[in-house]
């Protein structure tokens, strides 16, 4: 097969690696996997089992030279990141060849941008050129709008507005892309732990100050959460493009959450038809909102 029908996938956790798999499938290529031992759905081997054009190969975190070796050997020359790799599992758990290990030596900061950068402009320098996670998957992105049946009310509308200005100024530090905001107030913002715990978190937080012990002294934050997820103002969108569905929706629920705000075009949503079905069980609005748009 040409090379340029051929597409590398590094493949993380959720249901992104075979959303993107399906799509790429859909437009003949085959696909290449490069799976992640300490994230990847082991199904994707069920995946392939079922179609000749794809091959899995496993490998763990910090085998950056094996990867290099598997795309070159298939005669890869694009390739596509897919799926969450956990923040912690990259400073935590990785353990690095010699030549991630060099790269990891150079690096100015720790952050995920800086090191996905860095091994974006290696696997460039061996011929693999990682292109926009969201190139087969353009559909999927986010429109201005409101996404549910219900509109944010006025509280909520501040707190998107509130909560936009704090997550904006965030991002650009690379800290997170999630913001929990109640009564104008930050509950929680994202760090390694990821957009779900961060949610989680904030619900733990305001049952607390919500309970019959803490009532008076919670009286100013008695309020309904809103979760604002926005990408970083300069998004490089061949890795850790935001994406929400069912998990991060059913996350909300548990927290009682009521409404989450993203940022249109560049957001991807899965599930999008069961997505807006739940949300109007359970209550939420769900608006996609253009930068710094005032509402």
């Amino acid at each position: 097969m040409p090379s340029e029908l051929k597409l590398g996938l590094i493949a993380g956790n959720g249901r992104f690696p075979f959303l993107l798999l399906d799509a790429a499938r859909a437009e003949g290529r085959q696909v290449v996997v490069a799976a992640i031992k300490e994230e990847t759905d082991p199904e994707i081997n069920e995946r392939a089992a079922r179609d000749v054009g794809i091959t899995v190969h496993w490998l763990s975190l910090g085998e950056l030279s094996k990867l290099i070796e598997t795309f070159q050997r298939a005669g890869v020359r694009h390739a596509v990141m897919a799926g969450q790799v956990k923040h912690k599992q990259i400073f935590s758990s990785i353990r690095p060849d010699w030549r991630l290990a060099k790269l990891l030596l150079n690096l100015r900061t720790r952050n995920t941008d800086v090191l996905l950068g860095a091994v974006a402009k290696v696997l460039g320098d061996e011929g693999i050129e990682l292109i926009s996670s969201t190139a087969f998957l353009e559909p999927l992105l986010a429109q201005e709008g409101v996404l549910t049946d219900r509109s944010p009310n006025e509280e909520e509308r501040k707190d998107i507005e509130y909560g936009l200005t704090v997550a904006t100024g965030l991002a650009s530090f690379d800290i997170g892309q999630t913001v929990v905001v109640a009564a104008q107030a930050c509950v929680a913002v994202e760090a390694m732990e990821g957009t779900d715990a961060s949610i989680e978190r904030a619900g733990e937080l305001m049952r607390t100050l919500n309970s019959e012990d803490a009532q008076d002294a919670a009286s100013t934050l008695r309020r309904s959460l809103t979760v604002i997820k926005l990408p970083k103002p300069r998004q490089d969108m061949r890795f850790d493009v935001p994406v929400i569905g069912e998990r991060t929706l059913e996350t909300m629920i548990r927290a009682g959450a009521s409404c989450l705000a993203i940022e249109a075009g560049r957001t991807l949503i899965f599930d999008r038809e069961f997505l807006v079905r739940r949300a109007a069980d359970a209550g939420i609005a769900i608006v996609a909102v253009a930068p710094r748009m005032t509402l």
